[in-house]
């Protein structure tokens, strides 16, 4: 999506119906509502068009006034083997762009049936530089410089050309129990990726979690947060015409109420408290996931589990105005992480939403309930994987065919 997003000023995303996922590809994992949330969240998504055809016709894409398909160099195909962009490639409206290195679907339900740890990762900083990984060291200082990348390319705003988010990293203890170490915050923060800093009047919120699967249920919850801020926002006058003008003439530019700075707890954190192979997406990956979230400012990888009033002041932003959290249920805690936000009279809670039951818990036990299903997706992918490649090979040889002649 960041990829076609700069390709054009907009980008539109059709999203398929539960149905034609079903009879094309096998069982869905998230329901549509959830799936049109995750793409209205995304900070180069234009809109979202749900109920989007599994084979792209022209006629669709020009009522939405589209001018260009995007998608991968991979090659999609429907329930009969055909290409499911044939009718635009046809038509000179299709534009690839290199698949993005990463996780698919495939993979992570892979990850909840076979219950494994190998993606875990100890060190985000380690896993960047080049120094954690697997391969040979010149290949782990590849492959580091390339998740690197992939982090500033996050970083980017709605355009995904100009700077975005800030990236920080904690390099403090983790705090796994509830008396966490408090000396030398403010050493303790690095600066991975320069971004926009807050402006002046916004409030700096706070939010944290494992943002595991990063499902419906963290979106709504940082929809919610923004939401909630922007409200406080009106009722202090910050929409006012006269407050709007003001900043446009100081800074040049109009702004939320709000900075919201995410921290992402690390996978080691996760998975002392919830146990088994969670957190089913590493640190990078849950990362990525959260930077790309329209409804924040700033992420800080490895957030201790327990933000204290030590680590709230040293943040680069300044003091946390407000700490915002949502019910936990998910993870069996034997103390309060939010102690000192409640006495400091700073903590807020987000009530109940439509997706408050959805996290990583509920996706993976909608995988085991319907086990026997998605492995038989699982088969069926690689089934047709192979036959997509074979068509990939056949383009390939078609264009060099091509420009021989």
């Amino acid at each position: 999506m960041l990829q076609a997003r700069r390709l054009g000023k907009e980008l539109l995303v059709g999203v398929h119906s539960d149905e034609e996922i079903s009879d094309n590809k096998g069982p869905t994992v998230m329901t549509l509502a959830e799936r049109i949330a995750a793409v209205d969240a995304c900070r180069w998504s234009t809109k979202s068009i749900p109920y989007a055809p599994y084979v792209t016709s022209l006629d669709w894409i020009s009522h939405y006034g589209c001018q260009y398909v995007v998608h991968g160099d991979d090659i999609t195909s429907d329930s009969d083997g055909n290409d499911c962009y044939r009718f635009v490639k046809e038509a000179g409206r299709f534009l690839v762009v290199k698949r993005t290195p990463g996780i698919s679907t495939t993979d992570l339900v892979g990850r909840m049936l076979l219950c494994t740890k190998t993606h875990f990762i100890k060190s985000l900083l380690a896993y960047i530089t080049g120094k954690e990984g697997s391969g040979t060291p010149e290949e782990m200082e590849e492959a580091g410089k390339s998740h690197f990348q992939r982090i500033r390319d996050y970083a980017t705003d709605e355009t995904g050309l100009r700077p975005g988010p800030e990236v920080w990293h904690w390099n403090g203890p983790s705090t796994l129990s509830s008396t966490p170490a408090t000396g030398g915050a403010h050493e303790q923060l690095q600066q991975l990726v320069e971004g926009v800093k807050p402006k002046p009047g916004q409030k700096i919120v706070y939010v944290d979690g494992g943002f595991d699967l990063f499902s419906s249920g963290h979106i709504e919850f940082l929809r919610c947060v923004h939401s909630a801020e922007e409200k406080e926002g009106d009722a202090r006058g910050w929409f006012h015409p006269d407050q709007v003008a003001q900043r446009v003439k100081e800074h040049g530019e109009d702004y939320g109420p709000a900075y919201i700075v995410a921290g992402v707890h690390d996978d080691e954190v996760i998975n002392r408290w919830k146990g088994l192979n969670y957190p089913i997406m590493n640190i990078f990956e849950r990362g990525l996931c959260v930077l790309q979230c329209r409804y924040i400012n700033a992420v800080v990888f490895a957030a201790p589990f327990t933000p204290t009033e030590a680590y709230l002041s040293a943040l680069p932003f300044g003091m946390a105005d407000v700490v915002y959290h949502g019910p936990t249920t998910f993870i069996p805690l034997t103390f309060d992480p939010y102690e000192e936000p409640r006495k400091l009279g700073i903590f807020k809670e987000i009530g109940n939403h439509q997706f408050q039951n959805v996290n990583a818990g509920e996706i993976v036990q909608r995988i085991m309930t319907a086990r026997a299903a998605f492995e038989e997706r699982q088969r069926i992918k690689m089934l047709k994987s192979i036959n997509e490649a074979e068509v990939k090979k056949q383009e390939e040889a078609a264009k060099l065919s091509g420009k021989g002649n």
